[in-house]
């Protein structure tokens, strides 16, 4: 997992290189013209500045911290059968999320979204939904995830709403952000961008209103 990471970060760093020699960046396709299977290192936002690549490396690396955090603990639980019944699936998930709580009680919101990160993250997200398609993604996204998060008292360190199913992400979205390990995934509570342990269930960080009004 580590080398998506690493992959990440070069793509990012070359896109900064290129602006600080003071070379003049190759135009950024349209959103709409990025195909869905676009590949993960393919970005339809950039090229980035220096500044925005560093804050996104700084997060990357938080990232990485947390999934090592999150495999080591996950090491530790009992294995489950083969034939495991859906009570001891959810037991043992349960029990992954007690464990990733306790032992990040002092986790707070931009720990890993990190406020530069956050600022580059919403820049790159005014441009995809302020895109010719931006209102239709928008109204898929709130089409599914009708909610409040405040009212749903939505915090870092805390479980993800059981009630609330999980958002697919539009591949616009995902191709934008930076790539994530098979552990984390981003969704959107409200308009929230939220960073999800898709092991434990646990809302790792989030930033809030991402989504323009």
């Amino acid at each position: 997992m580590a080398h998506r990471f690493i992959v990440g970060c070069i793509v990012l760093m070359t896109a900064a290189a290129g602006c600080s020699r003071g070379e003049k960046p190759t135009a950024p396709p349209a959103t709409t013209a990025s195909p869905a299977d676009a590949p993960p290192t393919k970005r339809v936002v950039g090229p980035l500045s220096e500044a925005d690549a560093a804050a996104l490396r700084t997060m990357n690396d938080r990232i990485g911290e947390y999934v090592t955090f999150h495999q080591k603990i996950e090491r530790t639980l009992p294995k489950l059968p083969k034939e495991a019944t859906p009570q001891q699936i959810d037991r043992n998930q349960r029990a992954f999320e007690q464990r990733v709580r306790s032992e990040r009680a002092g986790a707070k919101q931009g720990d890993i979204f990190t406020p530069p990160a956050q600022a580059v993250i919403r820049r790159l997200l005014a441009t995809v939904f302020g895109g010719p398609d931006g209102k239709a993604l928008k109204a898929s996204i709130m089409d599914e995830n009708p909610v409040d998060p405040v009212k749903l008292k939505v915090t870092v360190n805390a479980r993800y709403p059981d009630t609330v199913p999980l958002t697919t992400i539009p591949p616009e979205v995902l191709q934008t952000l930076p790539q994530l390990s098979e552990d984390l995934e981003y969704r959107f509570v409200g308009d929230w961008l939220i960073l999800l342990d898709t092991h434990a269930h646990v809302v790792v960080d989030y930033i809030e209103d991402v989504l323009p009004k």
